[in-house]
Order: C-alpha cells, then sequence, then structure tokens
C-alpha cells in the first residue's frame, strides 16, 4: 500500500485496544477487506443488505453522493494481534502494514460500516474513479476477541438492529480461533468452509460453538437466532457479560468440561443403532449441550439481573470445575458397562418419548433441569436417574 499521510494513535483504557485512524485510497480499502473475507464469500454475506424502499433510496443516495465526491464517516475495523506483536505498539508507521502485518489480514473483520462498504463498491463498479477518492478508516486493534465483540455491540447500539448471531458472525473467525487455542480438548471444529459430521466425542460445529457462547451470556435455553435484537435487557446482558474479564475464562472452562464429559460418556457404546443407546449420543445432541452451559452459567454467573460478584463467580466456577473433574475422574476409571450403568439411557429415552407440541424447548428443558440437578448435587450422584427424571 501507499505511504499513509496520518496515523493517529490513541489507546482505550476500558477495553485495552488501540484505535487507529488513517486515510485510505478506496481502491486499498476495498483490496483490504476483499482479501481479509476472501475465506467468507461476498462482503455483502456478513450482514443482510437491507431492502426496504426507504433503505435502498438512502444507499442510491450514498451512492451517488459517493460519485460525487462525498467524504464518509469512518469505517471501523478490528483485528485480533498475538500478545507479542500487540505489546510493540504504538509504533512509528508509513503504511497499513507497520501495524497490521499482512499475515494477520484474513483474521480482519469489518465491525462498523458494512452498508458503506457496500455503497462503496456498487460507486465503484459505477465509476472506476472512485477508487482514486480518500476513505477514512479506523483500526481497532485488541488482544481478545472478547474485547472486539464489546467494541462492536457499542458502536452498533442504536443502528439499524443486527440478529445476534450476525453481530457474532462478524468475528466468527477469530471466535473460533481463541476457542480452539483455549480448549484443547475439542478434537475438531467443523465449519461451513470446512463440513464434517460429528463422528466421535470432543467434535463440534462452529454454529453450534456460536450458539453455545450466546447461550452461556445470556443464560438461556432457547434462543432464537433469527430473529432480531429487539431486547435491549438481552442486549446489556451480553455488552455487561463481555466487559468482564473473567466471562470468557469461565466459558472456555465450560466448554472445557462440555468436551471432557462427552469423551467419558463416549466410554459406553454397546454397538447397537437404537436412538439414545450410546453415551456419546447425549451430547450429539445440541438441546443437551446448551442445557449444560446454561446450567453452569446461572450458577456461576446468577441469573440475568441478579449476577455475582466477580469474585463470588471466579470461587463458584472453581468449586464447580473441581467436583465436575472428580466425576470425570470417577467415569475414566469405570469399565465401559459401569458407565453405561451411570448414565441410565433408558430413562433418558422414556423421558424424552414423552408427546410433546415443541420437541425442541422442552428437550433444552429437560436437559437444563437435569444438569442443574447435577450442579446442585455437586457432581456426586451415584447415576443419573435423578437427573433425567427432573423435568
Amino acid at each position: 500500500m501507499s505511504k499513509l499521510e496520518s496515523v493517529d494513535w490513541l489507546f482505550d483504557m476500558r477495553t485495552e485496544c488501540f484505535s487507529v485512524l488513517t486515510t485510505l485510497t478506496a481502491r486499498e480499502y476495498l483490496a483490504l477487506v476483499r482479501r481479509a473475507h476472501s475465506l467468507k464469500g461476498a462482503l455483502s454475506g456478513q450482514r443482510d443488505s437491507l431492502k426496504t424502499t426507504t433503505a435502498k433510496r438512502i444507499r442510491a443516495r450514498m451512492v451517488s453522493d459517493i460519485r460525487r465526491g462525498a467524504v464518509l464517516p469512518p469505517v471501523v475495523i478490528g483485528a485480533v494481534i498475538p500478545e507479542a506483536f500487540f505489546a510493540t505498539y504504538p509504533i512509528e508507521t508509513t503504511k497499513v502494514e507497520d501495524f497490521l502485518p499482512t499475515k494477520y489480514h484474513e483474521d480482519i473483520s469489518i465491525i462498523d460500516g458494512m452498508q458503506r462498504t457496500t455503497a462503496l463498491l456498487e460507486a465503484a463498479d459505477q465509476d472506476s474513479s472512485v477508487l482514486d477518492q480518500s476513505f477514512r478508516v479506523e483500526f481497532w486493534l485488541t488482544r481478545s476477541v472478547r474485547t472486539m465483540i464489546y467494541r462492536m455491540l457499542v458502536l452498533n447500539t442504536g443502528q439499524v438492529p443486527w440478529t445476534l448471531s450476525r453481530q457474532l458472525a462478524v468475528v466468527y473467525e477469530p471466535l473460533l480461533a481463541e476457542i480452539k487455542e483455549n480448549v484443547p480438548e475439542l478434537s475438531k471444529i467443523s465449519s461451513p468452509d470446512a463440513p464434517g459430521r460429528r463422528v466421535s466425542a470432543g467434535q463440534f460445529g462452529s454454529d453450534a460453538l456460536v450458539e453455545l457462547y450466546m447461550s452461556y451470556s445470556l443464560r438461556k435455553t432457547s434462543i432464537d437466532t433469527r430473529e432480531t435484537l429487539s431486547d435491549e435487557f438481552s442486549r446489556l446482558d451480553f455488552v455487561e457479560n463481555l466487559s468482564n474479564q473473567h466471562f470468557q475464562e469461565s466459558f472456555y472452562s465450560t466448554i472445557s468440561l462440555l468436551a471432557k464429559f462427552d469423551y467419558a460418556f463416549s466410554r459406553y457404546d454397546p454397538g447397537t443403532t437404537e436412538k439414545l443407546s450410546k453415551g456419546r449420543n447425549i451430547f450429539d445432541s445440541q438441546p443437551a449441550r446448551i442445557g449444560f452451559v446454561t446450567s453452569v452459567a446461572l450458577h456461576v454467573i446468577g441469573r440475568p439481573g441478579m449476577e455475582r460478584p466477580d469474585t463470588e463467580s471466579h470461587d463458584r466456577m472453581k468449586h464447580l470445575s473441581q467436583k465436575a473433574n472428580a466425576l470425570i475422574d470417577r467415569l475414566d476409571e469405570m469399565l465401559p458397562e459401569a458407565v453405561g450403568d451411570f448414565l441410565k439411557l433408558d430413562v433418558l429415552r422414556e423421558t424424552l418419548d414423552r408427546r410433546v407440541g415443541q420437541v425442541g424447548r422442552y428437550e433444552r428443558s429437560v436437559y437444563a433441569d437435569a444438569f442443574r440437578v447435577l450442579i446442585e448435587e455437586d457432581f456426586e450422584l451415584r447415576d443419573m436417574e435423578p437427573c433425567w427424571r427432573a423435568n
């Protein structure tokens, strides 16, 4: 890229991020963004294009204004930077690559300005001279995906609402990268770009993990990832949790325990194909995973609106992990048949076979109640029957 005319550094003490404001040509900006999203499809795929008549007219006007030389508000780009390189900031810089080396470009996310970027692309398609216009860009450089999500939600408050899953999709890759790094028990994370069936314990889909992240934060078993985030309390709860430095750590600990239980339960495999006949079948189910993480979150963080102090949450997570790991160690020492006796899958099948209207909601309720009992009993049950009969 060409030499930057000016670079303005500011340190955000609240989230411990660096804000870097500079000016690029539209050609340089679009090249940077296209490269960053080469593995994720079209730019507009991160956020649905606005389709109302009013929105179309506004964007058409924006395209027209860009072609006439209008200066747009800065687009905000986020990037997660390794600790060692982050420690060198702020640095003297003459080009973007000085503070954001090319090898980190694939981790870039547009956290504010998708519609402006779409309009800029349309304007450039109509008039190539647009590519030479100057364009303000603000880079948010952070060491943690948590602070990037926090900044993203704050930036988008009060604008055209996104679905919660859409907001998380913006930082989808960095989030999954952190999960992989912090939860080594996960043997495989499948994704739309690298699909695959779950064939053994410790394997989960990227969409499932994102949903678990939301469930853990909001402490809800039922989250409609397609509905617009109109519940401001949910937004506030999410932002509050992200602002807590212990939140991400407790989530990773919870997913680690989930994977460990998955491995322990999977030791029971009688070789039959009957529904819920294998131990692994429990966490084949997303309702079971959500029930587990939600139960842990309620115990550790507290109910929405009644969040526990950080010290109490930390102590609760530590105690829960000790007790859960003790049970996992006990299961690992059992013969596979004894693990089957502990799981009581026949009781679980009978509980889930009841005729109900909303099967998915009912299953999440069953598993949430089951793991709540397991936690309340300090993981010291003789078997899982009291859990499966708790609903």
